[in-house]
């Protein structure tokens, strides 16, 4: 039988029976660089994949075509719902208007393999949520602190207000002094009402599923290295949905 007799008996036209798909390459192309970026970074979605492939790479993919790609690969991330309490609406937070105008700082916790645990001192930038530090070690004192920040500051510039918790290193006299002395004006949130320091919450909710969830440390050192590493990708690679899909490091290049 021939092909137009086939065609007539199943009720399809020619034009769809002789129909191939075109840049079925480019499918390709898309479908590696999705396996790359969810192998590497498991706690991306489509929407940090999409934003990465086209604001850092540089394709111009259409978002469907490659969400579509994305769906067939079964990538998508399984987050199971949370029971969301009703709670009034937060004063929203002043966005800084350039660098160096508001930092935000505060500790987190986690634990190396053999049980110990070890404390991390985040910085960040408020108006590009660029990580400008992340140190670790067992304990972090107020000097600790102020030593840490002065590395900083040699590089980045100095901030003019600081925005922080109530902890006890804060609090100090040591650090109050340290910050007077350099002319720098300390913003204290009130205790327990963490959504006041909301830029470094944030943050570390990223630190937390993409750096420490993501490795099993052996030691200080190991996860000093790695904080280094993933904070470079977090500045220069990452795109941020609060920056509008692009990097802390691009938004400080259009800043500038």
């Amino acid at each position: 039988m021939s092909i137009r007799l086939a065609c007539r008996a199943f009720a399809i036209s020619e034009t769809c029976y002789r129909y191939q798909a075109k840049l079925s390459g480019d499918n390709a192309l898309i479908a590696d660089w999705l396996l790359r970026l969810t192998s590497t970074n498991r706690r991306w979605g489509f929407g940090l994949c999409f934003l990465y492939l086209r604001n850092v790479k540089g394709f111009q993919y259409n978002h469907k075509r490659v969400y579509r790609l994305y769906r067939e690969l079964e990538l998508n991330l399984r987050i199971r719902p949370k029971r969301r309490l009703k709670r009034d609406k937060p004063d929203p937070l002043a966005v800084p208007r350039q660098i160096n105008e508001v930092w935000s700082i505060d500790f987190m916790h986690d634990a190396l393999s053999s049980g110990t645990t070890f404390r991390t001192f985040n910085v960040l930038d408020d108006y590009n949520r660029e990580g400008l530090g992340i140190e670790v070690d067992l304990s972090l004192p107020s000097q600790r602190i102020t030593r840490a920040l002065d590395q900083i500051i040699e590089w980045r510039g100095k901030p003019k207000v600081i925005r922080c918790d109530n902890g006890s290193e804060m609090c100090s006299g040591q650090f109050q002094h340290w910050a007077s002395r350099r002319g720098i004006r300390l913003l204290f949130i009130q205790p327990g009402k963490p959504t006041q320091n909301a830029y470094v919450e944030r943050f570390n909710r990223t630190v937390r599923h993409e750096w420490l969830d993501m490795h099993l440390f052996e030691s200080i050192a190991q996860a000093q290295e790695t904080a280094t590493r993933w904070l470079w990708r977090y500045n220069n690679e990452r795109p941020n949905m609060a920056l509008g899909g692009i990097t802390p490091k691009q938004k400080l290049a259009l800043a500038a």
